[in-house]
């Protein structure tokens, strides 16, 4: 979850770093640092707590002036924040910066104690630095490979070697790294936005693969060092989707850019009255028998969503599963069963784990992903790109609003597929899902509303979401927002439950957010929303415009009308305004909310 970039050509180092570890700081914030070749030597500067610290470090002790380093942004798994335990971490003649976790960096530690090697650290990441340091001897691929060799767990290193100066290397292992080439610069990076200012032209680098950057260009080999050629990538996005665009937070930005990320998603695939998915042929979903749908936080919500949608349209039944349990329960597979994995950033460690245990036991898979090229993407049988651009903003918003046009899209083609709908049917779907991007543009015009209702509730300890069947998943999602950015605790309950216990939780003046979208379900909502009224709860009710029942509600939100399938699309929107008001209200950082990081590559 951390975030690392490299740089070497003619520009100042240390400003391309920083500008690079700047685009990152989403992936981490308990404290940055850099190391930069200076006059022949290895120079690290670092700091606890946000990147600003360094910035102000660097400028009252004065930056080094270098053409080449490395560079690192935090979230701390190993060892709290504090200045001795930011990256990078370096031995005696190597220095690194590093994304993942070394699982068995306690028994490796107390190897190399009994040898006599210092630590100053509580990282593990100091522990693969000195275990590198330790095996080298003047051959730098043969000290990977050795290191490598005994290290267990997820990683990412870009590694300086202080006698071979103005050289980068960098190697991976299920945590994401790019390797970038610009006009005479290079640049390693764990995401794109690091490096768009600069060049859009990147490589992928494997596992057991090396990347060696020098100013004579970037060189891929294998721990012998024999030469391995790559194919280059150009990246989709531009330097102005990863900016603010005048926008106070990125996240409000991304809430705004929802109905052209739906739109870029579903109109190229909606082709004469049919879905199409690039790779995917004809008939691939015909005689499906259970579907398992795996993803963690926002992603799972979606897919919780996308199990709806599918037992509804298609008659196939469908598990959902957070991906950090999913293997671990052993989950039983059917000889003809399908696996979807639905991730923004496509290297999340939980979902990729999940990914390659059901491809294990032959289970075929599909990955709905925001980022080309990644590991979940490469990894599955088939990948169904959202194209929502780069989300920088922790919380998501966009990706999840076009993880579930996919989701619908999914439904709709496998239901056609197995004869659960006929093709009259299935033409309307498409007709009526083109007009999703209108009716969210439509639906941000509740802005005003939503911040006036944060201006009410923005001083509640806590909050309670409920609705029934998809509006119980939209619920989910909302308060997932609310509780990540405002830091108000906030809970989901499917509105049929209050009965069962929590409605005990319902005291005089408690917020209560109700979801009422499914025309079916409204009334049996509605009965639900006068149970927690008779207890003293103030209820905010999101629904349809001039829906039956909505003076029960103290405050309203009201929805564009469009077919129940669709309406958590319209839903979460209000949800989303809602959350960030309040967390702007209350003074919270939005974009980097507490303890978050943008994209989980660790268990």
């Amino acid at each position: 979850m951390c975030g690392i970039v490299g740089y070497i050509g003619e520009k100042n180092c240390v400003d391309v770093l920083l500008d690079g570890l700047s685009s990152l700081e989403y992936r981490g914030y308990d404290s940055a640092g850099i190391a930069v070749f200076e006059n022949g030597e290895v120079e690290t500067v670092k700091s606890c707590g946000r990147l600003v610290n360094l910035r102000d470090k660097l400028k009252s002790d004065g930056a080094p002036i270098s053409k080449c380093g490395i560079g690192h942004t935090r979230w701390a798994t190993h060892g709290k924040p504090s200045d001795a335990n930011a990256h990078p971490h370096s031995g005696s003649k190597v220095t690194i910066v590093h994304n993942g976790i070394i699982e068995n960096y306690v028994d490796l530690k107390n190897s190399l104690q009994e040898k006599g090697v210092k630590f100053i650290s509580d990282t593990d990441t100091e522990v693969a630095a000195k275990l590198i340091d330790y095996y080298y001897h003047n051959d730098p691929l043969a000290a990977i490979k050795s290191a490598l060799s005994r290290i267990r767990g997820s990683f990412a290193f870009g590694i300086l070697f202080s006698d071979i100066p103005d050289t980068i290397y960098a190697v991976r292992k299920d945590s994401p790294l790019i390797v970038a080439e610009g006009d005479g610069e290079s640049f390693i990076a764990s995401d794109i936005p690091a490096v768009l200012k600069y060049t859009r032209k990147y490589y992928l680098i494997e596992e057991n693969e090396v990347a060696v950057l020098t100013k004579r260009g970037i060189r891929f080999c294998d721990f012998d060092g024999e030469t391995i050629e790559k194919e280059m990538q150009t990246a989709t996005w531009d330097i102005s989707a990863a900016e603010k665009g005048g926008y106070r937070h990125f996240m409000l930005k991304e809430i705004y850019e929802q109905p052209k990320a739906i739109k870029d998603t579903v109109s190229p695939r909606i082709i004469d009255g049919k879905i199409v998915f690039d790779g995917i042929k004809d008939g691939e979903f015909k005689g499906i028998s259970q579907i398992h749908i795996v993803a963690c936080g926002t992603a799972m919500h979606a897919g919780m969503v996308g199990k709806y949608a599918i037992e509804s349209l298609a008659r196939i039944p469908v598990n959902v599963d957070i991906a950090s349990e999913f293997r671990y329960r052993d989950p039983i597979f059917g000889k003809n069963d399908y696996l979807i994995i639905i991730s923004q950033s496509g290297e999340t460690a939980d979902t990729l784990a999940a990914l390659r245990l059901a491809r294990s036991r032959g289970v075929k898979t599909i990955a709905v992903v925001n980022v080309v090229g990644s590991s979940i993407a490469r990894g599955a049988d088939h990948v169904i790109y959202t194209w929502a651009g780069p989300e920088i903003a922790v919380a998501s918003t966009k990706a999840y609003s076009v993880q579930l046009s996919v989701m619908y899209m999914l439904a709709a083609r496998i239901a056609f597929e197995n004869n659960a709908i006929d093709n009259s049917k299935y033409t309307e779907f498409c007709s009526e899902i083109l007009k999703l991007p209108e009716a969210v543009s439509q639906t941000l015009a509740q802005q005003e509303n939503c911040q006036r209702l944060a201006s009410i509730y923005q001083n509640a300890h806590s909050l309670f979401f409920i609705g029934r069947g998809m509006d119980y998943a939209v619920s989910m999602e909302g308060s997932l927002k609310l509780k990540e950015i405002s830091y108000i605790h906030s809970e989901a309950y499917a509105a049929g439950e209050l009965k069962h216990g929590t409605i005990s939780l319902i005291v005089e003046g408690m917020p209560v957010i109700a979801v009422a979208t499914q025309r079916q379900l409204v009334e049996k909502t509605v009965s639900n929303i006068k149970e927690v009224k008779a207890r003293g709860a103030n209820v905010l009710l999101a629904c349809r415009e001039g829906e039956n029942g909505v003076g029960e509600a103290d405050e309203l939100i009201e929805l564009p009308d469009m077919p129940d399938i669709f309406m958590p699309s319209l839903a979460v929107i209000p949800l989303q305004l809602f959350a960030y008001y309040m967390a702007v209200l209350r003074g919270c950082d939005v974009d980097k909310p507490r303890n978050l990081a943008k994209s989980v590559t660790v268990e």
